[in-house]
């Protein structure tokens, strides 16, 4: 069965992605206008009727505004949050709609398993999802101040990968941002910059080398640029024996534009 993804939007003004096959869909976050989530459905050939799951890896803004609406419009729709993401989420979501997952415990969403895992950043109880089906897999990790070993471990299988790249660390200290946003951000609970990421991914690379999509996410408006954090990441990898091309193919997921519908085959 041929799994399919689309990045909908990734960023500090929202996110939004898409895994589907053949009969099931699921969304991961709903960041961005509900508005712009039907649209991006039914551009990627997704009936409202197909979407079955709606994953939430953390309860700010950028990653929640939307349930209340996608509820109600989505009929066959099930939110899934862990318990500490539910209690400090505050876009109302009715019970029946509402499942609750414990991180790192895999649940079914039709042929699809689903696995979370712990990611550190300042929320309740932040997670990233990998979305398996045979032996394909889909992995999201985003809003992390750092990759551990047990998330490279998770993330190195992943077929279609978005790994955040959320800024250029002098841009970040040389910018109008506050001393404490800056802190914020450059934390162990903030957020992965272009250099970090470029590490992580040598290191997926050097753990297990397949064929592997991945997309640049969560880019900062104000602190970088998408052909800064391409460049960066090169570099990063170059230097760190590992070359970008062939086997391994880098774009970036953008932040308020949907993105191509990628797809992954089933072995014959």
């Amino acid at each position: 069965m041929t799994i399919k993804f689309c990045s909908f939007a990734s960023g500090s003004s929202g996110n939004c992605y898409l895994v589907k096959d053949d009969e099931t869909a699921i969304l991961i976050d709903a960041g961005i206008s509900g508005k712009k989530i039907m649209q991006y459905l039914e551009e990627t050939d997704t009936p409202p009727e197909q979407v079955q799951a709606l994953l939430v890896t953390h309860e700010h803004i950028d990653h929640v505004q939307s349930l209340p609406i996608l509820s109600k419009n989505l009929p066959n729709v099930l939110v899934y949050a862990n318990e500490p993401t539910w209690d400090c989420n505050e876009r109302p979501v009715p019970q029946n709609k509402r499942r609750t997952f414990t991180t790192g415990i895999d649940f079914s969403v039709g042929e699809f398993t689903v696995r979370s895992f712990h990611v550190s950043h300042d929320a309740a109880e932040p997670v990233g999802f990998s979305i398996i089906q045979e032996n394909r897999q889909i992995s999201i990790l985003t809003d992390s101040g750092y990759v551990s070993d047990e998330n490279l471990e998770e993330i190195a299988p992943a077929d279609i990968l978005v790994l955040e790249s959320n800024h250029e660390e002098e841009m970040l200290l040389m910018g109008k941002y506050p001393y404490n946003v800056k802190r914020r951000i450059l934390g162990n609970e903030g957020h992965l910059s272009n250099v970090t990421c470029g590490k992580c991914l040598a290191r997926i690379c050097h753990l297990i080398s397949k064929p592997r999509r991945v997309l640049l996410g969560h880019l900062s408006r104000d602190n970088n640029d998408p052909s800064i954090a391409m460049l960066a990441v090169n570099n990063t990898l170059m230097e760190n024996d590992v070359m970008p091309g062939g086997n391994l193919r880098i774009e970036i997921a953008q932040r308020k534009m949907r993105g191509d519908l990628l797809t992954l085959k089933g072995e014959k």
